[in-house]
């Protein structure tokens, strides 16, 4: 197995870009922060979220996608500051930029009190994921970690109010700081083993610690640490409990900024996991697939259980995990690359449907499917946003998810036989079935008796948020092609480290 290679930014760019990636955020944050609940807050907020999607999209434009080597490299040695990227991480930088502007738009169109203080905090979290999604050093993604998870935490905590709602948030504290010292022990045992064979020299950047992959029981200890630190964040089953509460309990503004953070934990097992720990991973494979399977049919069979849409679109995100684990721990290119795609994809129509569902509960004051019925006449343009999301996350043609699932099942088949194929492939199916129900139940069934809901037409700014995201999922869904070429080699250099 060889080492990795990049590019420095000098070669590809004249200003260092990465840099300014994780500058905007911050630099918008105290500008909005400095303006107040001024009407200038709320205009700054979405000129610094616009920037740093545009900023993103030039910074993709700039690499070369068919090179192996992570690119736009930016080094500082005497704070331990390495940052690179690859098309695994653009894919997320770029869906952190979209729907973070989008919630800029959200926050107006739900008429969320302190916008302003919103947008700032909402910023801070957006300059943690895109330093986690940049970083090649354990100790900064650690950093950047709790930075985001500080502001998500801020955002609940600041707009909690009802006693449900401080205890969902007191079961997310608890399960992200266990998921957060478990991932900063993992990188103390790499940094550690790495010392003990480097004469107590500590190193905690990726390209040093793949050089000197640890042998034995701290690659073990490693593997555990890392992968359980991760997974919680994810959600992963059996580790999801904090996100059905947080979900039914939560803040519903804040759920699609939670929606974008969920995910990285997939791109850490793709950039630190798989390539610090091989021989664990191989070796925990099967285990960590099996429970995987396990859990898309158990959180599908919960689903079908709710009456709550947010506590049921929990259930989705973590039956929807599962698949996407698969694909990475089949250590296949195919199921690599097509877990990142569908953790983007997923990503982006998890948070279009938590935006509707917003809208929605702004309008009725419930999400309880029991209580809600009949909105297709009133809302139609919401509601057949929500299916195509709903279709999206299920992965029908014409949506990204079709493509990135065909590549996990084409991986897992490789792997593991039809047999679990075939499983994933019914979880998948189920998911669209109470997915569909939930449409059915909330949109289509008719009026109750004796209770009608004064419900309001769509808004101008609900038309632009839900038609952008619509627009984006149904683009890339069209035009698959230049998404797979940013994410081709990448996957491949990392499944060459799995050929014997």
């Amino acid at each position: 197995m060889g080492g990795l290679s990049e590019i420095l930014w000098q070669e590809q760019s004249s200003l260092p870009l990465l840099i300014w990636l994780q500058l905007i955020p911050l630099i918008g944050a105290a500008v909005v922060f400095a303006f107040k609940e001024r009407s200038t807050a709320v205009i700054a907020g979405k000129v610094f979220a616009l920037a740093e999607l545009l900023l993103a999209i030039v910074v993709t434009s700039r690499i070369n996608p068919t090179l192996p080597a992570l690119q736009m490299a930016e080094r500082f040695d005497l704070i331990a500051y390495h940052v690179a990227v690859d098309g695994l991480s653009l894919i997320f930088i770029l869906l952190t930029a979209l729907l973070t502007f989008l919630m800029t738009l959200y926050g107006m169109s739900r008429g969320m009190i302190s916008p302003g203080r919103l947008f700032a905090v909402l910023l801070v979290a957006e300059a943690g994921l895109v330093g986690m999604l940049m970083t090649v050093n354990l100790v900064w993604f650690c950093a950047f970690s709790a930075l985001e998870l500080w502001a998500v935490f801020h955002l609940l905590r600041r707009w909690a109010s009802s006693r449900a709602e401080i205890q969902a948030l007191a079961r997310f504290i608890q399960y992200q700081a266990f998921g957060w010292a478990l991932f900063a022990g993992g990188c103390v045992v790499l940094g550690w083993a790495y010392a003990d064979a480097h004469a107590g020299y500590w190193s905690f950047d990726l390209f040093e610690l793949v050089g000197a992959v640890p042998a034995g029981k701290f690659q073990t200890a490693a593997f555990y640490l890392l992968f359980y630190g991760l997974a919680v964040r994810t959600p992963l089953f059996p580790l999801h409990g904090w996100l059905p509460n947080m979900a039914q309990h939560g803040l519903i503004a804040v759920a699609p900024a939670l929606m974008v953070g969920v995910k990285v934990g997939i791109y850490g097992m793709v950039r630190f996991v798989l390539p610090l720990t091989p021989a664990a991973v191989e070796y925990w494979q099967p285990y960590v697939v099996g429970f995987a399977m396990a859990g898309i049919f158990f959180t599908a069979a919960l689903a079908f259980q709710q009456t709550n849409l947010r506590r049921l679109l929990a259930f989705a995100v973590v039956s929807h995990t599962s698949l996407l684990v698969i694909g990475v721990f089949s250590l296949h290119e195919s199921g690599i690359q097509g877990a990142i795609l569908l953790a983007a994809n997923f990503g982006l129509a998890a948070t279009g449907m938590w935006f509707i569902v917003g809208f929605v509960f702004r309008r009725t004051g419930t999400t309880e499917l029991h209580e809600l019925s009949g909105l297709f006449e009133r809302i139609p343009f919401l509601a057949i946003a929500f299916l195509s999301f709903g279709l999206a996350i299920v992965g029908m043609p014409g949506t990204p998810g079709f493509d990135a699932a065909h590549l996990v099942l084409e991986a897992a088949i490789d792997r593991f036989g039809a047999l679990s194929t075939v499983a994933a492939a019914l979880g998948n199916v189920a998911a669209a079935g109470f997915l569909l129900w939930a449409f059915q139940r909330a949109f289509l069934s008719p009026h109750q008796e004796g209770r009608e809901l004064d419900v309001d037409r769509t808004l101008p700014m609900e038309y632009l948020v839900c038609g952008i995201a619509l627009a984006a999922m149904l683009a890339i869904g069209v035009f698959t092609e230049p998404w797979l070429r940013l994410t081709e080699t990448a996957s491949q250099a990392i499944a060459l480290r799995f050929i014997r």
